[in-house]
């Protein structure tokens, strides 16, 4: 398995799963086209695209930090424009940037109701469909989301409806887009973490580092894409994947070097928030 010269266009790239999967690829000497708004550190989010750009190269990669704003449409074919403009072409577009909010019906202000829908439901749509001309042309053309797996169990929605229904928009895009373009050969799937991940997001966010200690490093996802984006487009789509799930169809048994707790049994991590237990 190779992601050598190959091009990847990677949304929220700049730091968390998007930067680990841009990292992971970068190991193999691809292309990454960083596409993501932060230019300036976050109080509490740390990375930029330039510090993440800094990061894919000295892995072996080379990189394109791009500014951009998934919810305009002319920024994202700025974006697309400048990584067809730099490397050729675009031989994958993985959708990770997304916007979250867990509050229920009443609580919830319209506002972030909005937000969530505009980075993911409608971003995945629109870099998709933006990436869509490049991709045909590429020899195994792959989108991957990362979304989780579609179920209409009440649970799922009960608690956070609105977040719920965004995340499910990102499902339904590569569900119905795997069916549209399978006679072009171009992959869509999405794919989902078992556990809860430690991310800046969620240490400074999002429960904090007590909670991501219970869980998994992002190199786990980022190990997950990196066997997806490399297996045959069409022999591989439509599917939605668990990182786990996916490592062992690759014969990996032991997970244990992506536990943050190294002295936490694996049923004791905890789940994510879309998983049965």
């Amino acid at each position: 398995m190779s992601l050598t010269g190959k091009t990847l266009l990677i949304t929220g790239a700049s730091r968390g799963v998007g930067k680990a999967i841009a990292l992971r690829a970068a190991r193999d000497g691809a292309n990454v086209v960083i596409a993501a708004k932060t230019v300036e550190p976050h109080p509490r989010l740390p990375g930029t695209i330039y510090s993440a750009a800094e990061e894919i190269e000295a892995a072996g990669g080379k990189a394109l930090p791009v500014v951009t704003d998934i919810r305009d449409e002319e920024s994202v074919e700025r974006a697309v424009e400048k990584a067809v403009e730099r490397f050729g072409g675009i031989d994958v577009l993985v959708n990770n940037a997304s916007a979250i909010n867990l509050s229920g019906t009443l609580e919830l202000p319209m506002k972030r109701y909005d937000l969530m829908q505009q980075v993911n439901a409608r971003g995945t749509f629109l870099c998709s469909q933006k990436c869509l001309p490049h991709l045909f042309n590429a020899p195994n053309p792959h989108v991957l989301s990362l979304a989780p797996p579609l179920d209409m169990h009440p649970r799922w929605f009960r608690d956070h409806p609105a977040y719920t229904i965004a995340k499910y928009g990102m499902s339904m895009c590569m569900l119905g887009m795997a069916e549209e373009f399978r006679d072009r050969g171009v992959a869509f799937n999405a794919l989902w973490p078992r556990t809860l991940l430690k991310t800046a997001a969620v240490d400074n966010l999002l429960g904090g580092p007590e909670m991501s200690a219970r869980g998994r490093y992002p190199t786990i996802v980022a190990d997950a894409a990196y066997a997806i984006l490399n297996r045959p487009s069409r022999e591989c789509t439509g599917r939605f994947f668990i990182d786990e799930q996916v490592l062992r169809e690759e014969g990996v048994s032991d997970f244990a070097a992506y536990r943050v707790d190294s002295d936490l049994s694996e049923d004791q991590l905890q789940l994510d928030l879309f998983v049965r237990p």
